[in-house]
């Protein structure tokens, strides 16, 4: 994802008109930031859990194909393999191709995949992740590595592989509502950090949700909300309530972290506010009007504010945590069967 964190509003709201300016929101206005987090007394209904080794065999086998980089054979196979193991759970899959304009003005093929459970329900849910990996170690601490490609193992594998998971769970009893699964391509391929970009202030990362929220897969597309994973399967995690969600959708975040609550996880998901990133959900609010949350690792001690391997090419399956990413996934399924 893209890496630049901004801790005021005031610098969201500056980056969010820049990105983003001529862009109609058609849900309702949006919500004041850093609401209080109010307990829901309502318990939480049961719902169906991921399995830890299930969903870690799924991030494995996205980084066995190598780096999934634009215009890459890897690329290509692996979605061939989304599409295929979502298709296989019983949803209707569509990869939506399309092209997109690198930051040094090289065009790149890319690849959606939207898979859809409880296709006729009018009431839905957005779950999304980039699967993607970035082309450039550009945080290596060997400099001779930084122009190398990255396994991408939690900076995208995770976040779909909890998806992947989600869905095999969803095939064995299927919520209430409808469901969309949206894996976007071209998160990753921003500008590395000592090239200049061509085109001013274009926003080079995000490339697929930027597309995929201007032409999204159903005309006139709406969902209750979404929920975002990114950078989802480090050890230890800390998912701290980032800035762009809360100004975007504080009541999903509510919702979101008052459920992990209830199913003890509120160590990693903290009660905390973080600076605001820009990633795909910064698209989905702004240019759809759906409210959307991002579930990312935030790590300030770090000194980029993620996870330490974070743009290097030790982001790889040793640094993998199986138990996180059950987490995840049990909190987005709680959240999912709880409508």
């Amino acid at each position: 994802m893209n890496r630049r964190i901004f801790h005021t509003l005031s610098a969201l709201l500056l980056i969010s008109s820049l990105c983003l300016s001529g862009c109609q929101n058609k849900n309702s206005q949006r919500k004041p930031a850093s609401p209080a987090m109010t307990e829901n007394t309502r318990p939480t209904p049961k719902a169906p859990v991921c399995h830890a080794d299930s969903a870690y065999r799924f991030a494995a086998e996205q980084v066995a194909f190598g780096p999934r980089i634009p215009n890459s054979e890897a690329q290509r196979q692996c979605a061939r393999y989304l599409h295929e193991k979502l298709s296989s759970y019983g949803a209707d899959v569509q990869t939506q191709k399309f092209q997109a304009r690198r930051w040094d003005g090289q065009m790149l093929d890319g690849y959606n995949i939207i898979a859809s459970f409880n296709p006729d329900k009018t009431q839905r849910i957005l779950l999304c992740a980039h699967w993607d990996s970035r082309p450039y170690a550009d945080h290596d601490p060997d400099p001779q590595a930084r122009r190398d490609a990255i396994d991408g193992a939690n900076d995208g594998a995770s976040g779909t592989a909890v998806l992947l998971e989600v869905a095999r769970v969803m095939r064995q009893a299927l919520p209430e509502v409808g469901v969309d699964i949206i894996l976007f391509d071209l998160e990753d391929s921003g500008k590395p950090e000592w090239e200049a970009n061509q085109y001013g202030d274009e926003f080079t990362w995000a490339l697929g949700s930027q597309y995929w929220a201007n032409n999204p897969h159903i005309p006139g597309y709406n969902a209750l909300y979404g929920i975002l994973l990114d950078m989802v399967g480090t050890p230890r995690p800390c998912f701290a309530m980032e800035a762009t969600s809360m100004y975007y959708a504080p009541d999903i975040m509510a919702k979101v972290w008052n459920t992990a609550a209830k199913l003890g996880y509120s160590h990693a998901f903290q009660s905390r506010e973080a600076g605001a990133i820009i990633d795909d959900h910064l698209f989905i609010n702004d240019i759809l009007g759906i409210p959307t949350i991002d579930i990312i690792h935030y790590e300030m001690q770090s000194g980029s504010g993620f996870f330490p391997h974070w743009h290097t090419k030790q982001d790889n399956m040793d640094n993998i945590s199986a138990e996180t990413l059950k987490m995840v996934g049990d909190v987005v399924l709680a959240v999912v069967y709880g409508e």
